[in-house]
């Protein structure tokens, strides 16, 4: 399974758009993913003891990352950055094994002209020092306001079409990586 990361606890983010956007990529290869909507972390993780003893509502968030075999990140920028949840999450979940040797995928989003390029690579170093492996292809999404439609999915065909390719590379990337059969097979 690929579990997709929202990267923002922002209610109705864009960043959420995108990744049922990316998650309708990875349906139509037949892929089972799970998405982490940080939107939906319990306030107890946000408390000062977090830090030493995770609450059991924290339970499933870190679990699903480690039952992955791989991770899409979809951040988006915040002040040249990725948002400070995002930082956070990473930082509560189990350490080495929540990234070690797990393949991680990146998209980028925000409303000015990079689409997110900082927040990603700042996220591949802290991926990178973690030990995940890092798919080299990552999608940007530039000005986001402009690329969504009113029902929040993609205007663009080809911007869809490099999610697509994107996903298709990176369960390839996942299987020979991971040595598993990601793809539901049909009788």
């Amino acid at each position: 399974m690929i579990t997709l990361i929202a990267g923002t606890n922002r209610p109705g983010s864009n960043t959420r758009k995108v990744a049922a956007e990316v998650e309708r990529q990875y349906d139509k290869l037949r892929v089972p993913v799970r998405v982490l909507d940080l939107s939906l972390l319990p306030g107890e993780v946000f408390l000062p003891a977090a830090y030493a003893e995770k609450p059991a509502t924290f339970r499933p968030f870190a679990e699903a990352v480690l039952a992955a075999a791989g991770l899409v990140v979809i951040t988006p920028e915040y002040n040249g950055g990725p948002p400070g949840v995002l930082k956070y999450f990473i930082d509560l979940l189990k350490f080495p094994e929540s990234f070690n040797r797990r393949p991680t995928c990146f998209v980028g989003l925000s409303a000015g002209a990079s689409g997110a390029l900082r927040p990603v690579e700042q996220l591949q170093q802290v991926f990178g020092y973690r030990n995940a492996f890092v798919y080299p292809e990552r999608v940007f999404l530039p000005q986001i306001h402009e690329l969504l439609d009113a029902q929040g999915r993609l205007k663009d065909p080809e911007l869809v079409e490099r999610l697509g390719r994107q996903a298709a590379g990176f369960v390839e990337f996942v299987e020979r990586l991971q040595g598993v059969k990601l793809r539901a097979v049909t009788a």
